[in-house]
């Protein structure tokens, strides 16, 4: 008899700090991981970064090699290996496709901003497609560099603010470009994977303004994506040019 009551008292405490676990776990503030995309770097996040570590919370700004969907996910994984605990993934504009990419048993969310969220096999080409979804101004205002590798796209400085980020002043545009990384022209037309966004909850914050990726392009993936949407009136770089709305976005997303 005191051998069953000794069981029962123990199994009962075991079962106590398992749920008590499950429920700290639930409940920690999570990680914000935020990838940049194209035509940019880490440090297009600052801003909102700042907002973000201001509320508490941890925030990773890893690069993002711009490679191709496949290999810059498993970048942005290895970066944040050492990373515990739930995570919000965030991606802006090709960023979008990266996080599309990754595959953690602790993600709790994915956030686009204006960014691609390709469909298993679909390629980040397609979701600007002009005859599709009107309205970018990218084609002449690209770069390209033949490289050993391939092709490397860029946006021409001069044409930078007028298209990228017309919303911010002429100085911070200027910064930018020359803060902007190459990106593999392959990457363009990598096939995409099984999406994050498929087997999480997603949120969407489209750009009004973007001449980069079209607003209908960003409507339509966020319908597919089943995604929480808001818009703001912005240029492509929502992250520079409007941090307080992209950052009450992403704590909406974390809560």
């Amino acid at each position: 008899m005191h051998k069953l009551v000794r069981f029962t008292v123990l199994a009962a405490t075991a079962m106590f700090a398992a749920t008590a676990c499950g429920s700290a776990e639930s409940t920690s503030t999570p990680t914000i991981v935020l990838v940049h995309g194209s035509f940019s770097d880490s440090s297009s996040w600052d801003a909102v970064a700042g907002l973000l570590r201001d509320q508490g919370y941890q925030v990773v700004q890893p690069d993002n090699p711009l490679r191709g969907p496949s290999s810059d996910a498993a970048a942005v994984t290895s970066a944040i290996a050492n990373v515990s605990g739930p995570v919000i993934l965030v991606g802006h504009s090709y960023g979008g496709a990266v996080i599309s990419n990754i595959h953690r048993p602790d993600v709790r969310a994915a956030v686009f901003i204006a960014g691609f969220a390709p469909a298993k096999g679909e390629a980040v080409q397609a979701l600007s497609d002009p005859a599709k979804y009107p309205g970018s101004k990218i084609g002449p205002a690209l770069l390209i560099r033949p490289t050993d590798t391939g092709a490397e796209v860029t946006l021409k400085p001069e044409q930078y603010g007028a298209v990228f980020a017309q919303d911010v002043s002429a100085e911070v545009a200027s910064n930018l470009a020359a803060r902007q990384r190459p990106t593999s022209a392959a990457a363009q037309v990598e096939p995409s994977g099984d999406p994050l966004w498929a087997s999480v909850p997603s949120w969407y914050l489209v750009s009004t303004e973007d001449q980069i990726l079209p607003p209908a392009s960003q409507r339509f993936q966020a319908e597919r994506a089943k995604a929480q949407v808001r818009e703001v009136q912005s240029s492509h770089a929502a992250p520079v040019s409007h941090p307080g709305e992209v950052a009450a976005m992403i704590t909406a997303a974390a809560g």
